[in-house]
């Protein structure tokens, strides 16, 4: 794998970002003549962000729901996000939708990947309902390399008013993750949107950030000719058609998804 590709993609003015972010969730929230956010906190790296971000500007126009389920979720992303509210000082609800999805099960025929997919519809039922009662906006937590290649539940996780992190790909989330403070252990946890037991997104994909990212970022801001990004980036032309076909298969994900960058 290039290095130097990999160099040119998290050397960023992570600073300058940061405050680009801010800036953008209140303008949006004066915009939309609204209260404030609400996000969902998992435990993981992306939402981990979210939540330093809105620490900063936004303490007391936030609230964090952390809605493991607790029959998959393993205890220890529940603790993490805990420990994050116990950090920072957010206003959160904690709420099993075990439950939720288990009455869900009575009435529909068993299907284990897509009860992992309604999992996610259920968080975002739920999010939706505290933003409706607050008058929040939603914020999603998509960065640009799962939005890009569509790893998102649509209407799931997927499902949020504005995107304030989608303009960074993951490894540029572990950067601005350390800029921010965030604990260690969860920046150098494997990403997962626990949607069955032991699910792990670069398992799943059998592919890795670094692969996925440098890939991306020829294609998307190196503007690379597809046919050239194996011999650029050292990594095989299979792995290279397999993102590209990702992109392009989830063109349908992300038609009604705002993107920070249109938005400022």
């Amino acid at each position: 794998m290039n290095q130097k590709i990999l160099e040119e993609i998290t050397r960023q003015n992570y600073t300058s970002i940061t405050n680009k972010i801010e800036e953008f969730i209140d303008n949006q929230i004066k915009k939309s003549n609204y209260n404030g956010v609400i996000f969902g906190l998992s435990g993981g790296l992306d939402s981990a962000v979210l939540a330093h971000i809105c620490k900063r500007s936004l303490e007391e126009k936030t609230l964090a729901l952390i809605m493991p389920d607790t029959q998959i979720t393993p205890s220890i992303e529940t603790e993490d996000a805990m420990k994050m509210i116990s950090l920072l000082g957010l206003e959160y609800k904690l709420i099993d939708i075990a439950p939720i999805v288990n009455q869900y099960s009575q009435y529909i025929e068993p299907n284990e990947f897509s009860k992992g997919n309604l999992r996610a519809r259920v968080r975002a039922n739920i999010l939706y309902y505290y933003a409706n009662s607050k008058k929040y906006l939603v914020l999603g937590s998509s960065d640009k390399s799962e939005f890009l290649i569509g790893y998102f539940t649509k209407y799931g996780d997927g499902a949020s008013d504005i995107l304030p992190i989608n303009s960074l790909y993951k490894l540029q989330i572990r950067e601005i993750a350390k800029f921010l403070g965030v604990p260690q252990n969860i920046i150098e946890k494997k990403s997962s949107p626990h949607l069955w037991k032991s699910h792990e997104a670069e398992k799943e994909l059998g592919i890795t950030y670094e692969e996925i990212d440098s890939i991306l970022y020829c294609i998307f801001e190196k503007k690379l000719a597809i046919e050239k990004i194996p011999e650029i980036t050292q990594i095989d032309k299979e792995i290279v058609n397999k993102v590209n076909q990702l992109y392009l298969d989830s063109m349908h994900k992300r038609e009604s998804q705002k993107n920070m960058e249109n938005n400022q």
